[in-house]
């Protein structure tokens, strides 16, 4: 699912992001650390792995999802 970044805690690695039909999503640093990112800046796109509600991990929108991120 394609977000866009509300908001990033470049401390805690940790934020939350904005769906397409405007839900706030929030994501946990096990999220960020998964994808192969070190830095998100609000307003930025960004490709998301859901399990339920919960964000599993985060990554550009450019980049693909791997097959085995986690779910």
């Amino acid at each position: 699912m394609q977000a866009t970044v509300r908001i990033f805690d470049t401390t805690t690695r940790s934020g939350s992001v904005y769906s397409d039909d405007g839900t706030e999503i929030p994501f946990d640093t096990a999220a960020f650390d998964a994808g192969p990112l070190r830095l998100l800046r609000a307003g930025q796109r960004v490709n998301v792995v859901l399990d339920g509600d919960r964000i599993t991990y985060v990554t550009l929108s450019t980049f693909p999802v791997p097959p085995t991120a986690p779910m």
